[in-house]
């Protein structure tokens, strides 16, 4: 039996609701009604959540940088051949391009998110 289930995965951010709206653009994810300016939570298909929790002292991963970790990432699925233009998407939302394909056959590029918090758009 288990012991818990997995709530959202929430990331920590100077700005609650303008990193919702980036990842609301982003996933097509509704922020739930429920939200402050503090705790800001979209919610997705079979009720899956992601949070965004206000913290003012916040400091951005810089990946690769092991003096400063990512400690989490976000893997996005994306069909395959749709990597250009969902890179001129994510760009347009607000996101920074890390690491584009490592070799001719990678099937994901690496992004930080406005806050700074690494993602992957991986083509399957």
């Amino acid at each position: 039996m288990a012991v818990a289930t997995l709530g959202p995965v929430v990331l920590d951010c100077p700005d609650p609701r303008a990193l919702a709206a980036f990842y609301t653009a982003l996933l097509g994810w509704p922020v739930d009604p429920g939200s402050d300016d503090d705790w800001v939570e979209i919610v997705g298909p079979h009720d899956r959540r992601l949070g965004f929790q206000r913290a003012a002292d916040h400091r951005p991963p810089r990946w690769p940088d092991p003096a400063h970790p990512q400690q989490l990432h976000l893997d996005l699925e994306i069909p395959k051949g749709t990597e250009d233009d969902a890179e001129r998407q994510v760009l347009e939302l607000g996101a920074v391009l890390l690491a584009g394909n490592a070799t001719p056959t990678s099937n994901f590029r690496v992004y930080a998110d406005p806050a700074g918090h690494p993602f992957c758009l991986c083509a399957c």
